[in-house]
């Protein structure tokens, strides 16, 4: 009888519901899909470190942080559009912040990686790691600031845009 419950547990737990299968952390449900392999010959180490590593880049060293020419950010590893830059504002805290993303172009998810619980951010099209949401953005806006990874960004200016 013993041994029949623990059959069962041992069951329930290899075959529950919250399998890889079912998460979008399992990369193969993004439309764009690399292998490692695939992706550490594409990026560069720190892009790498962040977008499939959830890496975090030191505060105030992206290029990004104090830039003001209008575009759109796109992902770095995919070029999928992700802010624009009227979304962009100087938060302070060392990173690019912005106020929204691009709708269905971002993804969320919980991390609980630290002590605390924060609401990660990813590419929804590559599934690369953006940065963290947090409610203590402009009240005059969304309230929202999305603080994001330099690294996991690339800028296109509205003149090559506008070209395209």
């Amino acid at each position: 009888r013993m041994k029949n419950v623990a059959l069962l547990l041992l069951s329930i737990v290899l075959f529950s519901c919250n399998t890889k299968a079912q998460s979008k952390k399992g990369t193969d449900f993004f439309p764009i899909t690399k292998t490692e392999a695939e992706w550490k010959e594409k990026l560069s180490p720190e892009e790498y470190y962040i977008l499939r590593e959830k890496g975090t880049e030191r505060p105030f060293s992206s290029e990004f942080n104090k830039n003001q020419n209008k575009g759109t950010y796109i992902c770095a590893a995919c070029d999928t559009p992700l802010f624009k830059s009227e979304y962009k504002f100087d938060s302070g805290s060392g990173w690019p912040s912005f106020d929204r993303e691009i709708k269905a172009n971002v993804e969320f998810s919980t991390d609980n990686d630290l002590l605390y619980t924060r609401t990660e951010e990813h590419c929804a099209s590559c599934g690369g790691h953006l940065g963290h949401v947090f409610n203590d953005g402009p009240a005059n806006t969304t309230g929202l600031r999305h603080c994001i990874n330099g690294a996991a960004l690339k800028f296109i200016p509205i003149k090559v845009m506008d070209e395209k």
